[in-house]
């Protein structure tokens, strides 16, 4: 996987892409959730980057993607993503996105409806309107003072016990907000950004419908906010078929890598049995 870097007018965004790609192959979009970085899906990348094109960023703001001016929107970074695929000629997309990774994807959806291949959710949840409360929309715009105020020891240790069951998911998830230690601001407005162009995209009220073929992956010990909730709803009212990943976190890829891998090979099977060509 080579690192390179893409211009936005907010900054520049580094990402990584395997050697040698081919138009004719599927291209695996790997989007990391909020305050986590490419690493995130080193398991998955490093098991699907001889077989097909492999894409994974650090997130406008994360890691290595800063310095970054913090006045884009979720519509943005699907933007950002898909100029990123027409720089490295790429366009047979499939986007697996974990957690603000899935959200990201469902506003590529919306965008590119006719590009996008293939659509996963990891422990991520629906970006529609109807799902989420008023209040949960609310709470959504305020985060940032929150993360900014608590001791950063406590942000720490929950952010990295409260994401992930294993000692390989606690030490990796430990080991990317380690990127933030000395910089709580900084953390603090990479959180609160997030979750308040979450809620705005949500508030938009759009249709975000998945006109590709799709699948949901879930922990069953998911304890982060209300995934659980959001992906049984998801699942039964829009009939997408879910995987529930026993033992596993809210990072449920870094649970369960090798089940996770399973999971996508016969995902991806299926949409090239669909797009032979």
């Amino acid at each position: 996987m080579r690192e390179k870097t893409g211009k936005t007018p907010c900054g520049t965004i580094h990402y990584w892409v395997n050697d040698r790609t081919d138009n004719r192959k599927l291209t695996l979009v790997f989007l990391p959730g909020l305050t986590a970085d490419h690493r995130l899906f080193e398991k998955q990348t490093a098991y699907f980057e001889g077989n097909y094109n492999v894409v994974v960023w650090d997130a406008p703001g994360h890691a290595a993607s800063w310095p970054f001016e913090f006045s884009f929107s979720l519509m943005d970074k699907a933007k950002w993503v898909d100029g990123i695929l027409h720089s490295e000629g790429l366009d047979k997309p499939v986007i697996i996105g974990q957690s603000m990774g899935g959200y990201v994807g469902q506003a590529y959806a919306e965008l590119y409806p006719e590009k996008l291949k293939g659509f996963v959710a990891i422990d991520s949840a629906p970006l529609q309107r109807s799902y989420v409360t008023g209040a949960e929309l609310w709470l959504l715009k305020r985060m940032e003072p929150v993360y900014r105020h608590y001791p950063w020891k406590w942000l720490l240790r929950s952010g990295t016990r409260g994401v992930a069951t294993t000692e390989y998911g606690r030490k990796l998830m430990h080991d990317m907000m380690m990127t933030y230690d000395g910089d709580q601001e900084r953390y603090a407005k990479i959180s609160g950004h997030g979750f308040r162009i979450l809620a705005e995209a949500m508030e938009a009220d759009l249709p975000y419908r998945l006109q590709c073929p799709a699948l949901l992956i879930c922990g069953e010990k998911d304890r982060a906010g209300s995934c659980i909730r959001y992906n049984k709803a998801w699942h039964k009212r829009a009939g997408i078929p879910i995987r529930w990943l026993k033992n596993a976190g809210h990072n449920s890829n870094t649970d369960a890598p090798q089940l996770v891998n399973q999971i996508l090979d016969a995902f991806l099977l299926e949409i090239k049995e669909q797009n032979p060509c």
